[in-house]
């Protein structure tokens, strides 16, 4: 098939019934997949560039698997989490808009690792989209430089170049326990809900850990999110350094009393109170603390400091 659209559908109304066989049919310089309503059992891989992809809600279009870490490969590995994604975004200039990304391998405690989302490449962007998992729900590529685990970073983009690119998470719905939002990327989140789901654990959940690369002026910058949850009061924390120059930045965010009143955690890392960056301006509720609750390496901007956060600052003026 040679049209830059195509429709995929569960009945005969669509081009096609399997997202992956429309990702696959699409020209090499992308296209658009349109996608009814329903529940895709499959896992989708994007590895060309220019590829739209919208659903007609993220309640009714689903895209679902339910691979994990412990999961043992045909030649006796582990699967690791890096090969645990439902859904793989490998290349540059993608756009998900009214679905729904799910890893469905339950708990971390039981599944390990299983991401819902691997997305690596510049300008990647998702609006309206619910993305759901437990531990590790949404990776926000590149992998950092070197792995601290023989064999951690096992997957697809392994040897790939560490090439920060910039997504947009807008107006979405992320959910997860342990480390569900990590990554290198330089990451804006807009108008998003961030749930803390409950692990059974203590803490039960980190919104996100970040591995920023060294000398990167941006890692995840959150703008009029709200973190919610339903674990236990005090049990969740914003994010830790899964690097030591990790840096995250919550703006104008709502934070309910899911949210520990620390803010931040140092991952048993005392050298990332000086290396690391986080910071918070302008957020309300009960978990926003203060800077007397606060741990003592989370900053609180100034507005001249917040004000130089802007989406175009992190993302660029070119990022539509």
């Amino acid at each position: 098939m040679t049209n830059t659209e195509i429709t995929v559908s569960a009945d005969p109304s669509g081009h096609m019934t399997s997202i992956q066989k429309a990702v696959d049919a699409l020209p090499a310089t992308g296209g658009t997949i349109r996608l009814s309503a329903g529940t895709w059992h499959e896992r989708v891989e994007i590895r060309k560039p220019n590829v739209t992809i919208i659903g007609q809600g993220n309640d009714v279009t689903r895209i679902t698997a339910d691979l994990c870490a412990r999961m043992t490969m045909p030649d006796g590995s582990r699967r690791g989490t890096f090969r645990s994604y439902t859904m793989l975004v490998f290349a540059d200039n993608f756009h998900a808009e009214n679905l729904c990304v799910e890893n469905t391998a339950g708990p971390g405690r039981l599944a390990g690792q299983a991401i819902a989302v691997y997305a690596e490449g510049d300008r990647i962007s998702f609006r309206n989209c619910r993305i759901l998992g437990a531990q590790d729900t949404l990776f926000t590529g590149p992998l950092p430089p070197k792995e601290i685990e023989k064999g951690g970073f096992t997957g697809p983009t392994k040897d790939a170049p560490r090439i920060t690119g910039r997504q947009l998470y807008e107006s979405c719905f992320i959910a997860g326990e342990i480390d569900f939002i990590f990554g290198s990327a330089r990451a804006y989140f807009y108008d998003c809900t961030l749930f803390a789901v409950d692990s059974g654990r203590f803490p039960d959940a980190f919104y996100c850990a970040p591995s920023t690369g060294e000398g990167e002026p941006f890692g995840y910058v959150f703008e009029n999110c709200r973190f919610t949850g339903d674990c236990p009061k005090g049990s969740a924390f914003l994010a830790r350094p899964w690097r030591d120059f990790a840096k995250a930045v919550f703006l104008n965010c709502s934070m309910d009393a899911s949210v520990n009143p620390l803010g931040v955690d140092d991952w048993n890392k005392p050298q990332t109170h000086r290396s690391a960056f986080f910071a918070q301006y302008g957020c309300t509720g009960d978990g926003a603390g203060s800077p007397e609750t606060r741990a003592s390496f989370m900053h609180f901007l100034t507005r001249e400091e917040a004000e130089a956060c802007t989406r175009n600052a992190v993302l660029g003026p070119d990022f539509s």
